[in-house]
């Protein structure tokens, strides 16, 4: 059976149990968030998704 879910739920749950248990702020998780936002917007961005999509490669196990 496989199990498949999105990147941004795995992440909403971590910010949501940082958030919880290890007594992170809730306006920093939203700094971060925006940060992400802005950065999404740079020329850091293909970089961060080729990165990104080849750890979850490596996770999946489908890396070459």
């Amino acid at each position: 059976m496989t199990v498949s879910l999105p990147l941004v739920v795995v992440l909403g749950v971590i910010a949501w149990a940082a958030i919880k248990f290890l007594g992170i702020r809730l306006w920093v998780a939203v700094v971060i968030a925006l940060f992400g936002f802005y950065l999404a917007h740079t020329f850091l961005a293909p970089a961060i998704d080729d990165s990104t999509r080849t750890g979850v490669g490596v996770v999946n196990g489908t890396h070459t």
